[in-house]
């Protein structure tokens, strides 16, 4: 990784371009940072086609705007966040500030300023690097380092919305009156600026208003959940083409395998892989992904493509390293199956948001207790959740740009709502033995299995937009032969 260099500035004075400590160049000679300054090309671009979802995101603006009549509102994209020392995480822009605008870009705030009926919504940009003053070149987040970004004018054309120079924002934000509202913990500079014109309560008003926006998706979503879909189930195809490979190595090959797939067709995962082998797959999220491969053990693997539009597909199936179940390991399979089966059949408009993880549950603890692993009857396990031991966890959640979509909502209108067409969630019933208890035969201990899929509620019932990997014990094993036969 190359070194930025550094203009040449007195040390009493204040720096305008941040500099390296112990970089190799001392400084910038008066004519290199004149020769800097000339021989470019232009390469402003004309006449952008609107993203695809360009539509879909001012209509999303609109709705927000009618909900918050003669209110400033303030949804920043966030900042890149330190690594270690001088290197930064990869950034990812704030889901609200994505879903209203479908922009990306780190530093970016939209903002909806009142007037008239509704809002004049402004984004606020950093506009090109400047080639007079030497950024474009001496920064470390100047194009020549980190790549060409849009002008103000392109970012308009795109987006479809004016746009402004973010670094003025903050002076007007603090000159700004009336009432202001906020989405927080993306952008502190935003909020400094805004420190004595909002409330933590109605900032939190807002935050809940944009959850809940989300939980009924458009037509463009819907084609990007699939997208993500599909891609994820080319990515579990890639990895049980490689299970030889991991069981030489470790998990992290079956981390890494998905994640090429990701990157290839998407932005990146949406969380981080859960690549679980032999017991670690009684563990709900193990991402350390460092454990060996055994054939003869089940690998859980829960894992989504995240599209370059944000969206991310959830899905889990547990496969067997060698290809084949055992004869115990088919037993719990076919009970999380079953389970699901039964979830995915409660996912309907009108239906409750509890009732598929009700009917997965019961299913589940029919088995616990015909297993003989519960004293029943089945009423009194699940009265008192004694199920919960083995089940661990709710059965599914509302899924789009964050793999736990929509989760600022209000209770009523979430896990106590009634679903609608449009709304996507999972259904992913597990069991889970956990390898020191022993409550269990000894030979369950160390087996978990958990089945996820993606599911649309539709006008007649639900879709599942996974359904291109294989569920059932049986096709998964001729799935997997079909993938590693020559």
């Amino acid at each position: 990784m190359a070194e930025e260099l550094t203009p040449e500035t007195p040390e009493d004075e204040e720096q305008p371009i941040k500099q390296r400590k112990n970089g190799l160049y001392p400084g910038v000679s008066d004519e290199l940072a004149e020769n800097m300054t000339t021989g470019w090309a232009d390469t402003e671009l004309q006449g952008l086609e609107p993203i695809a979802q360009a539509e879909q995101t001012a209509a999303r603006r609109a709705a927000l705007s009618a909900r918050f009549p003669g209110e400033r509102l303030v949804i920043p994209a966030g900042n890149l966040k330190t690594r270690s020392n001088d290197t930064e995480y990869s950034f990812r822009a704030s889901t609200e500030y994505a879903y209203l605008t479908g922009d990306q870009t780190e530093d970016g705030v939209l903002v909806l300023e009142p007037k008239g009926d509704g809002h004049l919504a402004t984004i606020h940009l950093l506009p090109r690097s400047n080639r007079e003053n030497g950024e474009f070149w001496l920064s470390g987040q100047g194009e020549l380092w980190v790549g060409r970004r849009h002008s103000l004018a392109e970012a308009e054309q795109l987006l479809g919305i004016p746009a402004e120079d973010v670094r003025e924002l903050p002076a007007k934000l603090r000159e700004a009156t009336g009432p202001v509202r906020a989405v927080r913990g993306h952008d502190a500079g935003i909020e400094a600026a805004l420190t004595d014109k909002v409330t933590a309560e109605r900032d939190e008003e807002l935050r809940v208003f944009l959850s809940e926006a989300r939980a009924v998706k458009d037509a463009f979503e819907i084609g990007e959940l699939q997208k993500a879909c599909d891609s994820t189930a080319r990515g579990f195809e890639d990895v049980v083409k490689v299970l030889d490979k991991a069981e030489a190595t470790s998990e992290r090959y079956i981390e890494g395998t998905f994640f090429l797939r990701a990157r290839v067709e998407g932005n990146d995962v949406g969380y981080g892989s859960i690549c679980a082998a032999g017991p670690h797959a009684t563990t709900l999220h193990w991402v350390r992904n460092d454990g060996p491969v055994r054939s003869g053990d089940l690998l859980l693997l829960d894992a989504g493509v995240e599209t370059h539009t944000l969206y991310t597909a959830d899905i889990t199936r547990t496969l067997p390293i060698s290809g084949r179940y055992t004869e115990l390991q088919r037993k719990i399979y076919d009970a999380v199956y079953e389970a699901q089966e039964a979830g995915i059949a409660a996912v309907k408009p009108g239906a409750k948001f509890r009732d598929f993880h009700d009917a997965s549950q019961r299913v589940l603890a029919e088995k616990l207790v015909e297993w003989g692993l519960v004293e029943g009857p089945v009423e009194r396990v699940l009265e008192l959740g004694l199920q919960r031991r083995w089940t661990l966890h709710g059965t599914g959640h509302m899924l789009g740009m964050d793999v736990h979509d929509c989760a600022a909502a209000r209770t009523e209108a979430y896990v106590d709502g009634t679903l609608e067409p449009g709304m996507c969630l999972t259904v992913e019933p597990g069991l889970y033995f956990q390898a020191d208890d022993l409550t269990v035969p000894e030979e369950y201990r160390g087996i978990g299995v958990r089945i996820e899929d993606d599911i649309l509620v539709t006008e007649d019932g639900n879709r599942n937009l996974s359904a291109a990997l294989p569920r059932r014990a049986d096709e998964v094993e001729a799935w997997m032969a079909s993938l590693t036969q020559g």
